[in-house]
């Protein structure tokens, strides 16, 4: 199989770590992550900015071969069974939607995002891959984990090892995985540049 570079083509230079990220579906399922490069992503995740510092975001984070990963598998929707079950960590985000007065948090969802994206420049820079899922059981994960009612599950991280995209059990996963990346041009997305 032609190796394909998954580096982005820019319109400007960006961060080498930022153009080379991308979200894999196949991990090695036989190497495990180390615990100090799963601590340094939480870590920058944790360093995230918020508004206020409320610091809204929350993880559950499950290793490959315990009952947490097979349960987070369990709560994933379509084809993500298929491939996330190989990533040597799953990660649930939850957002904290409400202050401990019950003040909702608007912003939440979004700091939760600027977490996760932290926790995945900090993975890749370390030679790792992450895949963010918004395909999940909710209601399925929340009765699991016996989660508090003031977090609300967003998505799901898969971290791991890159694998190949022979290791993919389908054709339709294998060609994702290989197709060139592609973004909207900037124009389409600036909508006001004064």
């Amino acid at each position: 199989m032609t190796t394909i570079s998954r580096t982005a083509v820019t319109s400007a230079p960006i961060h080498e770590v930022l153009a080379e990220r991308w979200s894999p579906r196949s991990f090695d399922s036989s190497v495990e992550v180390p615990s100090e490069k799963i601590t340094a992503a939480l870590e920058a995740a944790r360093w995230s900015a918020s508004a206020s510092n409320t610091q809204p975001w929350r993880f559950l984070v499950a290793r490959r071969g315990t009952a947490e990963h097979a349960t987070i598998v369990e709560n994933l929707m379509g084809f993500n069974q298929a491939w996330a079950v190989s990533a040597h960590v799953l990660i649930v985000n939850l957002a904290a939607v409400t202050a401990e007065d019950g003040t909702p948090l608007r912003w939440a969802q979004y700091d939760l995002g600027q977490a996760v994206a932290n926790l995945t420049v900090q993975a890749h820079h370390d030679g790792l891959h992450v895949h963010q899922m918004g395909g999940i059981e909710v209601d399925g994960l929340r009765t699991a984990f016996s989660i508090d009612p003031a977090l609300e599950p967003m998505s799901v991280t898969a971290l791991g090892v890159l694998g190949t995209p022979e290791a993919l059990a389908s054709d339709v996963l294998r060609e994702r995985e290989v197709a060139p990346r592609s973004r909207r041009p900037l124009d389409e997305l600036v909508l006001l540049s004064a």
